[in-house]
């Protein structure tokens, strides 16, 4: 841990207290009486806190971090429009069009979390955004495969910058119950941009045109990017100056070898598809070595200077088994969205609009109980995540039985119930384990520390489809195209996924428990 942050600790209020408590108990039971320093950071986080503008940014916020989000799953939708309409537009283009664009993503995520811990988070937000509008202008305009997928890499640098500076600015802007309130409505935000992408998708494609309908997939960013930023500049807080006047150095070093370690680990899953054969999974390899340098290096560099990720964060259960599950919960998640609108266009040929609105019962569903969730988060802790991922296991498995007995023409109305389902646990998982998992963790380190969430994020999402997607390509290619059993035997790899994340969040449950129980 870096000096500067080596006697910093949260608000009691800002930690969530509930049924199972260790989040509450344990911290303020061993907690030493704080010197001045401490406490005069704790009032000027208050300060914050109290902002009379903190909701009306939080909109702000949550809209930015919304338009990045939808990107990721609007354009799934608009790939065979993009092949159609755009010269030059190759399968292995298109496949960059998302590969590249989730490569670019995850490469900038800790680095864009550590500048604006250190340089200031509305000014990496509004940077990102401006950039993130700027390549969406690009990439609408692209007039040919390449220009694209160039375009798409900036788009996902700045949504890398961008993203990590919404978690941080609500743990800046809110604290106590308000925080798990702000993390519920941006949980919300996470599961309706997820699933609302295909249908805006769709719906622009059926107003514009097949060959020309994907260029305005992206052109939509552009009027909510530059209202984002005129409002940004209005409601959130100004930047403030270190109040410790300390120089802080970057480690591009350590930049460097994380980022490397996230390439050679994302690269092959990204490509699952294009680079046949097991060999690009030695990058897997090339990534641990990556990974155990970074490691080594942030231990001799923290100690006399400030590291990129403070590594005694993952001392910290809450935020370590926090982001193992965000990453099998990510796993599991993603791929439901990808498989299955394929299975409506491709195999039932669905419109592209028809598809999206398929899906709109898990947005509804994850919209409310992100909402709910994040209210109630205080009072059940991870026992709310763990109802949670059995829900989402439960509308899972609906799918795989409404699929296997009523595949047909009328598969859309069959998924609503299931996907509702699903909806409702997913929104009772992302929001709470939001809030958990950056309970512990110093506002001073809120960008960093969400950053890494977001990576285990995209890292199990990567993993995640390539793992689902190999299982239903190989089905479907060896059952003579037959979406019936191919779809089914997918998801059931998803289910492990949430399986998974369901196992970390009991047993972060049940050591909370037994620590309660010696306090007590």
């Amino acid at each position: 841990m870096s000096p500067s942050h080596a006697d910093e600790s949260l608000p009691v209020d800002a930690i969530p207290t509930g049924v199972d408590g260790h989040h509450g108990r344990h911290i303020v039971g061993e907690q030493p009486p704080r010197p001045a320093a401490d406490r005069q950071q704790a009032t000027e986080r208050k300060h914050d806190g109290d902002d009379p503008n903190r909701w009306r940014a939080l909109v702000i916020i949550l809209i930015g971090g919304g338009i990045v989000l939808l990107d990721v799953s609007i354009v799934n939708v608009a790939l065979e429009s993009i092949s159609k309409g755009l010269p030059g537009a190759s399968a292995e283009a298109v496949q960059w069009v998302l590969s590249g664009y989730a490569l670019s993503f995850g490469l900038l995520l800790v680095p864009g979390g550590r500048l604006g811990d250190v340089t200031g988070r509305r000014r990496m937000f509004v940077l990102g955004i401006a950039l993130f509008t700027l390549a969406s202008a690009f990439c609408g305009f692209a007039p040919n495969g390449l220009f694209l997928v160039i375009a798409r890499l900036v788009q996902g640098l700045a949504g890398g910058l961008l993203t990590p500076q919404v978690t941080a600015l609500i743990q800046q802007l809110f604290q106590g119950r308000e925080r798990g309130t702000a993390f519920g409505l941006f949980g919300a935000t996470t599961g309706i941009a997820t699933a609302i992408g295909p249908l805006a998708g769709g719906a622009l494609i059926a107003a514009f045109g097949e060959t020309e309908g994907w260029r305005f997939v992206f052109y939509v960013n552009l009027p909510i990017g530059i209202i984002t930023i005129l409002l940004a500049f209005r409601l959130i807080p100004a930047d403030k100056k270190e109040r410790d006047n300390k120089r802080h150095d970057f480690d591009p070093f350590g930049i460097a070898l994380l980022g490397a370690a996230v390439v050679a680990l994302l690269l092959p899953f990204v490509q699952s598809q294009e680079w046949p054969g097991a060999g690009k999974y030695w990058l897997v390899v090339v990534a641990v070595v990556f990974a155990g340098l970074f490691l080594l290096w942030e231990r001799h560099y923290g100690k006399t200077r400030e590291a990129v990720v403070d590594l005694t964060l993952f001392t910290r259960r809450s935020f370590s088994l926090g982001v193992l599950l965000a990453t099998a919960y990510f796993g599991g998640f993603t791929p439901l969205f990808f498989v299955v609108t394929l299975a409506l266009q491709s195999g039932l040929k669905y419109s592209a609009l028809l598809a999206g609105v398929s899906t709109v019962s898990f947005a509804v569903g994850s919209g409310i109980a992100a909402t709910i969730g994040g209210r109630i988060v205080h009072r059940f802790g991870r026992q709310l995540i763990i109802v949670g991922c059995i829900l989402v296991l439960w509308g899972l498995a609906g799918v795989i039985i409404v699929v296997t007995y009523h595949y047909g023409p009328d598969l859309g109305w069959w998924l609503i119930v299931p996907l509702l389902v699903g909806g409702i646990g997913s929104g009772l998982t992302i929001a709470p384990n939001q809030t958990l998992t950056l309970a512990e963790v110093p506002v001073s380190q809120g960008g960093t520390a969400g950053g890494l969430i977001q990576v285990g994020a995209r890292v199990g999402s990567a993993i995640g489809i390539a793992a689902v997607g190999s299982l239903f390509y190989g089905t479907l290619a060896s059952q003579h195209g037959d979406y019936s059993k191919a779809l089914p035997l997918g998801l059931g790899v998803s289910l492990g996924f949430v399986a998974a994340a369901l196992a970390a969040g009991i047993v972060d449950s049940v050591i909370g428990r037994v620590r309660d129980s010696r306090i007590e």
